[in-house]
């Protein structure tokens, strides 16, 4: 059985339109005790495009209002490490990197910028790629931008461990992680969430206990999700079915692909790679133990000791963009005066406007739906 043919009852439309009349239902039974608002907050950017390209929002009631979290990888790397790939691109060391980093604007420009101006810079799929890239031209000297959450870590970790990293290929590590991101959102208390929906793909390495946090320090009920419309729907059933109940749970929605533990293997990978430290985060600023770099004894592969990078300056948020705002669901991408001005998907001013993962960049693509103003 492929894919597709597993997948097909998670796009059923009868399906849908019935957990959409039981969400209509509950929403009603919560609204008669005085909940006149339901946020639930998901993390993750492939569940914002679920939810934004097949109108999940226009399924719900008023009162539920889904939030955009911090999901999006590449929009939160800072412009001082996009600044470091820029330098060693101009120097002569090819960068190689994701399609989604390439148009990602640094201090002053993007590594697309920059390859339009000589740098070197290659797009590839994954780590085995830039691999190979360099297996091939073993006298050409390569940086892999490592980029991403817990889902990409183990790729490169797994090789960095068996020591199967070519001499000309390094590594500059922007790896952030998402649970101290989602403690810091909560920390800010900007936000009265009633639920939260989990990463499917990072739980899928982190395991969905990692979430337990949610329910035990701040009551309310956490949904691990898959990606496909039905599981996003079932999510915010369930996390309304727990309010009704008055009983926050930690539910695994997402148990075809997340075990409870995680992928051991993938942690003891990471766990073996790299240290944990605390992280600068685009625009937001330093969250503590968010981030991942070499371990000392890996230290031949750390482009930044190997080529001693010098950036004397650079500035995250350019004047007007909101996109850290957008990131800890702040503000949402209609907010900023440049969305659609400005900044656009073909000329991107912010990070949050670049990736398939951004939420300016999926409202921009889709249209998105502001929540019911009071």
């Amino acid at each position: 059985m492929n894919a597709r043919k597993i997948l097909q009852p998670f796009y059923r439309k009868e399906y849908a339109k019935a957990i959409a009349k039981k969400i209509h239902k509950l929403a009603k039974e919560l609204k008669q005790t005085g909940l006149d608002e339901i946020k639930i907050m998901h993390v993750c950017g492939t569940h914002e495009h679920t939810i934004t390209y097949y109108g999940i929002r226009y399924q719900l009631p008023e009162m539920i209002n889904l939030i955009a979290g911090p999901g999006c990888p590449v929009c939160v790397v800072p412009a001082r490490e996009i600044d470091e790939a820029i330098k060693l691109s101009e120097d002569g060391i090819e960068i190689l990197t994701y399609g989604d980093m390439y148009k990602v604007p640094g201090t002053s420009k993007s590594l697309a910028k920059a390859k339009t101006e000589g740098a070197k810079v290659g797009i590839v799929y994954g780590f085995l790629d830039a691999i190979n890239i360099a297996l091939k031209n073993p006298n050409n000297k390569y940086v892999f931008f490592a980029v991403g959450f817990e889902t990409t870590a183990p790729t490169v970790a797994s090789h960095v461990v068996k020591g199967t990293i070519p001499e000309n290929l390094s590594l500059l590590v922007s790896y952030r992680i998402t649970v101290p991101i989602v403690k810091y959102v909560f920390a800010r208390k900007k936000h009265n969430l009633k639920g939260v929906i989990a990463p499917g793909h990072v739980s899928a390495i982190t395991g969905s206990l990692a979430w337990k946090f949610i329910e035990e320090k701040h009551g309310i009920p956490v949904v691990v999700a898959g990606f496909e419309p039905l599981d996003v729907l079932y999510a915010i059933y369930k996390i309304l079915e727990s309010l009704k109940k008055g009983t926050p749970q930690l539910i695994n929605e997402y148990s075809r692909v997340v075990k409870p533990e995680g992928n051991l293997i993938a942690k003891r990978y990471i766990a073996e790679a790299f240290d944990t430290v605390d992280g600068a985060w685009r625009g937001i600023g330093i969250i503590p133990k968010s981030a991942w770099i070499l371990k000392d004894k890996f230290r031949q592969l750390d482009a930044r000791k190997v080529y001693d990078i010098k950036i004397p300056k650079s500035v995250d948020t350019r004047p007007g963009c909101l996109c850290a705002e957008v990131v800890l669901g702040e503000a949402i991408p209609t907010d900023c005066p440049l969305f659609m001005t400005a900044c656009t998907p073909e000329n991107p001013y912010g990070p949050c406007m670049v990736s398939s993962e951004g939420t300016c960049s999926i409202w921009a693509r889709y249209g998105g739906r502001e929540p019911l103003k009071k």
